[in-house]
């Protein structure tokens, strides 16, 4: 049963971490962009899903946003913040680790010995 949990779960994890971190560390972006880069890797996000993530996100301070006006229209865009950069920065670094044990057999790399 928690395999089956984990399953369910994993996937978005994943996606929180791409596309959260991933676009708004390199440069502000809104949701829609977000929603049309995450399409192009075949993840498929609706706004009811994206819009309260980025909003729990912002409140925990790992992303900041700000209103851009362009004429009659604004957009909400969104930058990562020093602590989600951080944050991007460790989760990089445990999916390399997971990546590497799941795969040692597979590709003859030793699997990472550090852990926290």
């Amino acid at each position: 049963m928690r395999s089956r949990v984990f399953f369910r779960k994993a996937p978005f994890a994943i996606s929180r971490c791409r596309v959260v971190y991933n676009n708004p560390s390199k440069e502000p972006i809104w949701g829609l962009g977000i929603i049309e880069e995450l399409g192009r890797h075949g993840y498929r996000l609706s706004a009811g899903t994206l819009y309260p993530l980025l909003h729990g996100l912002e409140r925990e301070g790992y992303l900041h946003s700000f209103e851009k006006r362009n004429g009659r229209h604004a957009r909400r865009l969104y930058k990562a913040t020093p602590k989600g950069r951080e944050s991007l920065r460790e989760a990089k670094s445990k999916v390399r680790e997971l990546f590497a044990e799941l795969f040692e057999d597979e590709c003859g790399c030793p699997a990472s010995t550090t852990r926290e």
